[in-house]
Order: C-alpha cells, then structure tokens, then sequence
C-alpha cells in the first residue's frame, strides 16, 4: 500500500519533517515541565492581539504546542505526511507549510470577528502550536494519495490506508472547544494555496537563498542515511494469514524487482521505440499466487495466454497517478506491468 509501505523507510530525504517532530516536541516539554512560567508568551490570545497590539503572538502563539496531546497527534500526523516532502522536495514543502500558516493566521481573525458578528460568539484564546499547516496538508493528502481499501468491518464500513490518519486528525480536532475554528482555518488556507488561488503560491513561498540556508543548518541534523532494509512485516494472528502475508511481500517484492530490472534494459536499448511490455515478462500476482496451497501432482493445465502489447490501462488510474507528478509514459508502463493495480504501480514509480 503507498502510503504504508512508504512509512517502512522511516523519516530518509524527508530533514524538514524530521526537524518538524523534534523540536516543537522538545520546546513543549520544555516548557511543560521546566519552564512553565514562560507558558503566557506563547499563548494564542487573539484578544492582546487587537486591543493590545501584541502582533509578536500571531507567530509565538502558532510554533509550539502548550497540550502535549495536541503535540502528539500533530506530530503522527507530520510523521505521516512526510511522503509530500519526499515527493515535492523538501523547498516546495516547506513553501507550503510557510504558506498556509500565513493565510491560516489572517483566516483566523476573519472566523473570529464572523462568529462575534453573526452569532455574537467571543472566542479570544485558540489553541496553541503549528495546528494551521496541520490541518492545511489534510487537503493534498485527500487529494493526491490513492485510497486502497485494507478491509471491511461488519461487512459494511471500509477501513483504507488513509483511516488511520483521518482518525489521528479527528482526534486532534476534539482535543479542544475551539480547535474546530483552527481546523477549518488550516482546511481553507490549504484549499487556497493548494488550487493557487489568487497566485498565493508565487506571493507566500520561501526563497531559494532560505531554502539554501535550512539545508545547510537542517540537514547535516537531521537527514538520515538510506535504510538498508526495509521493517519487519507486520504478522496476522494466525499461522495462515502470516504465511499469506509473508508470500504476498515476497510477490511485490519480486515484482518491483522484476520491474526495475526491465526499466534499466529499456534505458540501454537506444534504438528500441515505444513503450516496453512487461507483461510478457511475467505473470501477473494472480496467476502466480494460484495452485499455491495444493499439493501432489495437478492435472495439466493449458498454457497461460499473456495479453498482448497493447493491454489496456484504465484512464482514471493514470490520471491519478499524472496528479502525483509521474509522467502518461510512466504510468502507463507501471500499470501494464503490474496489471493495473494502482497501488504496486505507485510503490515502484515511488520508489525509481
């Protein structure tokens, strides 16, 4: 699954998230447990803001988190949303935190002053800490990341690899009596910046000369070396589902294999045109699983036909896979091969 199995290669070429996790957790323990009298500098009033012009808290109040609960699922939820850094770099990701917490900070004031006219609600302290950009990549997470359904309980709700994170983000939502109004602040600024709306994305960006300077200071900490294997499996309660799951990773491991192994042949064949058939190559996992829990001799079965070059792709899924970035050629090859199943595809293009 994409968004899971990514998450076996930890927080690699992902500094900026990395750094995200451990220092506004170290500033809130810090201030929880040792310096708890400098708690007042870092509250998120919005009240001093207007009558007292305390504009400095419009940044204190919105780094660090004064709940250590609130610091825990926002932290599952950056360490979730590394993939975006992985895949857009980490100067577009860090334009897009730098952006919506900008326009989360002005949707604030705009949501406070139209609770106080239209339902004479005053709301004067929110909750604290880096909460905006949060809930901002909540937008390109639902947009961008295919959801692949795991399993069903009861036979009618579906569990996918976005559950659990949607369920991280629900939790934060009703830590706090207003934490709806910094959710919806971070949803709206992140609509904004990811549509581009009003060209925000060339207004609200970091700079490359920034850019430069984060990865200088950010990235001898915090970036890690490349995982030389991936984690350990997660097992089943029983001895079938173990094995079951265990021949499923050794066939999609066998199959990215398989996949870059043709892709390194098509770059060195320069003369060779169109696109490579790697169905002719081997079977698909369904073919390839069958026959396989029987044992003794079987009787003889007629050749598999493999589907000829010009195996059909579904439109919908090579969009989709166009939306993350990946090139019509690409996606079209990595869906052929691994017989249009989105999720595979994703995995190698990821990971090549």
């Amino acid at each position: 699954m994409m968004f899971t199995s990514t998450g076996s290669r930890g927080l690699y070429k992902a500094p900026l998230s990395k750094s995200l996790l451990l220092l506004p957790t170290v500033l809130t323990v810090l201030l929880s447990v040792l310096l708890p009298q400098y708690q007042d500098l870092f509250i998120y009033n919005l009240q001093v803001v207007r009558q007292g012009k305390q504009f400095w808290r419009l940044v204190s109040g919105r780094l660090i988190c004064l709940d250590l609960k609130d610091t825990f699922c926002s932290s599952l939820l950056i360490y979730n949303f590394r993939i975006f850094e992985r895949r857009f770099g980490s100067h577009k990701f860090a334009s897009f935190l730098f952006g919506a917490w900008i326009l989360s900070a002005f949707v604030d004031l705009l949501l406070i002053e139209a609770l106080r006219f239209m339902f004479e609600l005053k709301v004067d302290v929110l909750p604290a800490g880096l909460l905006g950009p949060v809930f901002a990549l909540f937008v390109p997470f639902y947009s961008s990341i295919p959801r692949v359904q795991v399993t069903q309980l009861l036979g009618h709700v579906s569990i996918t690899n976005k559950s659990l994170t949607y369920i991280v983000g629900a939790q934060l939502l009703t830590s706090s009596a207003y934490m709806w109004v910094v959710a919806c602040s971070g949803l709206i600024a992140g609509m904004l910046y990811y549509s581009n709306k009003l060209a925000v994305q060339k207004l609200l960006h970091v700079s490359g000369w920034a850019a430069r300077c984060g990865s200088v200071l950010l990235e001898p900490v915090f970036s890690d070396s490349e995982p030389t294997a991936e984690a350990p499996l997660g097992m089943g309660a029983t001895l079938d589902i173990q094995r079951q799951q265990r021949m499923d990773m050794l066939d999609q491991q066998l199959l990215l294999s398989q996949l870059a192994h043709l892709r390194r042949n098509a770059q060195q064949q320069q003369a060779q045109t169109g696109l490579l058939n790697w169905n002719r190559f081997f079977p698909t996992l369904r073919h390839r699983g069958q026959n396989r829990h029987h044992e003794g001799p079987q009787p003889q079965q007629p050749p598999y036909m493999h589907p000829p070059d010009n195996t059909a792709v579904a439109e919908e899924q090579v969009a989709r896979l166009m939306e993350m970035g990946f090139s019509r050629m690409d996606a079209q090859e990595a869906l052929r091969a691994s017989n249009n199943d989105i999720n595979i595809a994703t995995n190698f293009l990821l990971q090549h």
